[in-house]
């Protein structure tokens, strides 16, 4: 009828004018969180936690500002700041005292892990799910992560002692394990001997494509897990490859992983993204100490919004398929969370 009556004003107004504009949606903060397609909250948070056998309660690790290592003693303190802020899950990376050849640490029965799970289930209960990462390169004296044959790490031996490892974490009460080793075939040994052994409610979060990335710098510091001849090439992913990761990941669902990771996080979101498309089962996302130290770095000098650019950085792995984020960022993220509130 308006245009019946005013044409030339029609004609102008629709010229000149855009019909839909977005920025209606957007001009207060009620109205972009009603059309909010992305959420990130504390029950999309795993947070890593470093325990090592040692007589300080915690150490500083200088690659990793405010992240630290801790002993079995300093570990509930930490763990009640975990709990205070909603976060679920912690997952926990030991450091013994000793390391050996076969990584004996790994799977003692009084090693740094199971004690840290133990006392982290006697005084927590169920308030916090521990997951434990399932690998050799912290325990072994070369850094690798299985066991050394012929200069070379021997898949099917490491095996044997990856599953030994994950009994061990769930007999001290770990509710969850995730093997970071990428040997073939391991998540199907551990769903076995799990399953043999009575436990075939403990479900298994599997590093399915995890690149040898230059990303864990950091990380080696803190779990004191630097190899000590060659690298990982030989069974970390290469960065360049996309197929291979849906590979790897299809393979680790059919040997009955429960939840499958792609690590790292921020360089990795075409990965994400592939898997969230591909494959209906929850996806966990790594977000590494490389992301975390320099996002740290660059927001210590002033260079970077720190708390806009973690928020936006999480995000972002969320938006890509992530149901959840393993990250350092964790208590920070939960705690602006619950300010929020």
């Amino acid at each position: 009828m308006l245009h019946a009556l005013f044409p030339m004003l029609y004609y102008e107004v629709n010229m000149n004018y855009p019909v839909y504009r977005p920025r209606r949606l957007r001009k207060n903060e009620k109205f972009r969180s009603m059309i909010q397609e992305t959420e990130l909250s504390p029950n999309h948070l795993i947070y890593p936690v470093f325990v090592k056998e040692m007589a300080e309660k915690k150490v500083p690790i200088p690659a990793m500002p405010d992240v630290n290592q801790f002993s079995v003693e300093g570990l509930p303190q930490e763990i009640e700041d975990v709990v205070s802020l909603s976060i679920p899950a912690v997952l926990l990376f030991g450091i013994p005292e000793k390391k050996d050849e076969v990584g004996s640490g790994a799977y003692a029965e009084n090693g740094i892990v199971q004690k840290a799970v133990r006392i982290i289930k006697k005084l927590f209960g169920n308030d916090i799910m521990v997951i434990t990462d399932v690998c050799m390169c912290e325990y072994t004296s070369h850094g690798h992560c299985g066991i050394i044959k012929n200069g070379d790490v021997d898949n099917d031996e490491t095996l044997k002692f990856l599953a030994r490892s994950a009994l061990s974490h769930v007999e001290a009460g770990a509710d969850m394990v995730a093997p970071s080793d990428m040997m073939d075939g391991r998540v199907n040994v551990i769903r076995e001997t799990l399953d043999i052994s009575g436990y075939t409610t403990i479900p298994i979060m599997s590093y399915a494509a995890k690149y040898a990335s230059a990303l864990y710098g950091p990380f080696r510091e803190a779990a004191e897990s630097a190899p000590q001849f060659g690298d990982r090439r030989g069974y970390q992913m290469g960065p360049p490859n996309q197929r291979e990761a849906l590979r790897e990941i299809r393979l680790d669902i059919q040997e009955g992983a429960d939840i499958i990771m792609v690590k790292p996080a921020l360089f990795y979101l075409d990965i994400l993204s592939m898997a969230r498309r591909e494959f209906n089962i929850p996806l966990a996302a790594y977000s590494v100490s490389g992301e975390y130290t320099m996002i740290k770095l660059a927001a210590s000098k002033g260079y970077l919004d720190y708390q806009h650019t973690v928020v936006e950085a999480n995000t972002a792995i969320r938006r890509s398929g992530a149901d959840m984020i393993i990250t350092y960022f964790a208590k920070d993220l939960a705690g602006w969370y619950k300010a929020t509130l």
